[in-house]
């Protein structure tokens, strides 16, 4: 299938390149012009605008950071829906608030231009694997058009619903790893402190109930001190503020990842920002006055 792919970040450039090694053609559109040209360099073209983009595929995805950013590339002038014709397919596979992809999808059909909201969850790694979990929203028709595409960069393709529940999805996600993160961290610093190796403590806990994927992919590289970002603090935090506004409007209080929230909001004041968001476990060592090693 001939795609395009716009927004070829930590995720989107590993992402793009599965879809390669899968027999895809790609045109590509990135503001970073070294990405661009390592995607030429596999085969894939560029475009100048979104327009151009969704003028040449029957398949567009995005994967940007976020609302404002997808309603821009999209529904604004040279944007998607200036470009593309009836029966193009929008898979939209950045993290946004889910009312966000409710109305962008209303605009793209007065168009005829069918729209999925695709948001994913892994990080880095999976994505250069192909192995991550993707969270659907849309019409099952489209989505099972589409599926084998989105299952070239992933393990697991899940449509849970209309459009926006792919989002609410990844929402969801979202608390629980910010959730699960901050477990750790009080477990591990805890361990520490009371003068326990917290590796011995790790490798003791992870078999029994207390385990989960969260604690295997973080825990080794807290102790590690390896906080270069898989996920970014400050993408979590923005995914968080989606979580808290969503829950605003619901009416579902959330007392735990508003916590969560505020110490991450903490440690990028302390310029942390830019690093993985397993170093959520400096805003506990901080407190309590220890580093957790091995």
């Amino acid at each position: 299938m001939k795609i395009g792919f716009i927004g070829l970040g930590i995720m989107g450039k590993p992402m793009s390149k599965n879809l390669i090694k899968a027999g895809h053609s790609l045109v590509v559109l990135d503001r970073n012009g070294s990405a661009v040209e390592e995607l030429i360099a596999l085969g894939a073209t560029k475009a100048a605008t979104p327009a151009e983009v969704a003028s040449q595929v029957e398949l567009i995805i995005t994967m940007l950071p976020n609302s404002p950013q997808v309603k821009e590339v999209v529904l604004s002038a040279n944007g998607v829906i200036e470009g593309g014709k009836p029966g193009l397919v929008v898979a939209d596979m950045s993290s946004i608030a889910p009312l966000v992809s409710r109305e962008v999808e209303a605009e793209l059909a007065k168009k005829g231009i069918e729209m999925l909201d695709a948001p994913v969850s892994g990080g880095e790694p999976k994505a250069i694997d192909g192995t991550l979990s993707v969270m659907v929203g849309g019409k099952q028709d489209i989505f099972d058009k589409i599926a084998p595409v989105l299952q070239a960069m992933a393990g697991s393709v899940v449509r849970v619903g209309e459009i926006g529940a792919g989002n609410i999805a990844k929402l969801c996600n979202q608390t629980i790893v910010a959730i699960n993160i901050a477990a750790m961290s009080e477990a591990l610093v805890l361990a520490a402190k009371a003068g326990c190796e917290p590796d011995l403590v790790y490798k003791a806990i992870r078999g029994g109930l207390a385990g989960s994927t969260v604690l295997d992919a973080k825990a080794p590289l807290v102790m590690d001190r390896k906080f270069n970002p898989g996920f970014r603090i400050n993408l979590h935090i923005k995914d968080l503020q989606n979580v808290l506004d969503t829950s605003h409007e619901v009416g579902a209080p959330l007392p735990l990842i508003a916590q969560v929230m505020e110490m991450m909001q903490a440690l990028r004041n302390d310029g942390l920002g830019d690093a993985d968001h397993g170093a959520l476990i400096q805003f506990y060592e901080k407190l309590a006055k220890i580093e957790v090693t091995r």
